[in-house]
């Protein structure tokens, strides 16, 4: 069984966000068939972590991106325990890698989320060009690089000239395997803690809410989509999971009379996904595969999505369970909402899960070691 130690600079343990919730599954799965050790803060929750340890060597302020002590302290623990690799969660730490590198030979890889400067460009951080330049460096110099996303992995292949070679699919994984056959009793649950009647439909929406594309899409939600369904002969809940909303939302306590609830974060969120009959994804910026529309297909619920939100998802494998509409194209998206809602249920395809289902992404990642 291989050694391999992981670096993640940032808390994830328990996880509030789909990126968090990535690396933590990712993490879990990864050591049931390799020998892992993860280097994060001290503030992840370690009794969370299963089948792997977590040394909190890296500093709780943003000083741990560029603390130089970590060079002799790294090397000196993959010299005493004989990695057989280190993954790097983002391109950020490319300047440490590469030095201990030099020091032990270690083969390196990089875990990329999104092409980074792509998602910083698309919420107008001035310094993406900057960005630009270190992550194009840090990716090419690696000697892998799993990528989330197949759009993520052609650009680096075909505009930054990596090697195909090195280029390996690792998709946001789910541990479904197929069509949950309790969606009923899912809704069931929903629709008495939310006191829904049974006859309304349930249209969900899930995510980190201060992360700038989610809080858009709440707004888009609440301002566009919602105003149109209401003029409709339609009888319908939108729930809101999600934690951190910003506070000018005021909690969404003004949209409680126009179907709206907003229960905050939800420890249960699999219940919900089961229970909605369509997944709202109406994101308009940020860059990478959308998690939460992974999981919602993956717990059998259709997903209506802005062309940007469902940047990164195969659709060739999602059926009739993936319904897209051009960004801003908010008067369509309402319009497929009725759509969906009257067409009959069908089930998510077994050829979704054999390429989404950890037990088929692992394999690719030992090899790859």
């Amino acid at each position: 069984m291989k050694k391999v130690l992981a670096i993640a600079p940032y808390p994830y343990l328990p996880f509030f966000s789909g990126g968090q919730k990535f690396i933590a599954n990712f993490f879990e799965h990864l050591s049931n068939e390799a020998r892992l050790t993860v280097i994060s803060v001290a503030s992840n929750d370690t009794t969370l972590a299963k089948g792997y340890h977590i040394i909190p060597m890296l500093k709780k302020s943003f000083a741990r991106y560029y603390d130089r002590s970590l060079i002799a302290k790294i090397t000196a623990l993959i010299q005493k325990e004989k990695f057989d690799a280190v993954i790097w969660e983002h391109p950020y730490y490319w300047w440490l890698a590469r030095r201990i590198k030099r020091k032990t030979g270690v083969k390196t890889i990089i875990h990329t989320h999104n092409i980074e400067y792509q998602r910083f460009r698309s919420t107008g951080r001035w310094w993406w060009p900057i960005l630009r330049r270190y992550e194009r460096r840090c990716l090419q110099h690696a000697d892998a690089v799993f990528f989330i996303t197949p759009e993520d992995k052609n650009f680096a292949i075909s505009d930054w000239r990596l090697q195909k070679e090195k280029c390996i699919d690792v998709p946001f994984g789910i541990d479904v395997k197929a069509s949950p056959s309790d969606k009923s009793s899912a809704r069931n649950l929903v629709c008495q803690k939310h006191h829904i009647d049974p006859s309304e439909k349930i249209l969900l929406f899930n995510g980190l809410l201060k992360y700038k594309p989610n809080f858009d899409a709440v707004k888009a939600i609440t301002e566009k989509i919602n105003p149109l369904l209401l003029q409709l002969s339609f009888r319908y809940k939108i729930i809101i999971c999600g934690k951190d909303l910003p506070l000018e939302m005021n909690s969404l306590k003004e949209y409680a009379d126009k179907n709206i609830i907003y229960p905050g974060f939800v420890d249960d969120i699999e219940t919900y996904f089961k229970a909605a009959d369509i997944f709202l994804n109406p994101v308009i910026s940020g860059g990478g595969v959308k998690t939460k529309m992974v999981e919602a297909i993956g717990f059998g619920t259709t997903v209506i999505s802005t062309a940007t939100g469902a940047a990164g998802v195969d659709k060739n494998v999602c059926g009739d369970k993936l319904i897209i509409l051009p960004d801003n194209d908010w008067r369509g998206f309402a319009n497929a909402i009725i759509e969906t809602t009257n067409k009959v249920y069908a089930a998510t395809p077994d050829q979704y899960y054999q390429l989404y289902a950890w037990e088929n992404i692992i394999p690719r990642i030992v090899s790859a070691i």
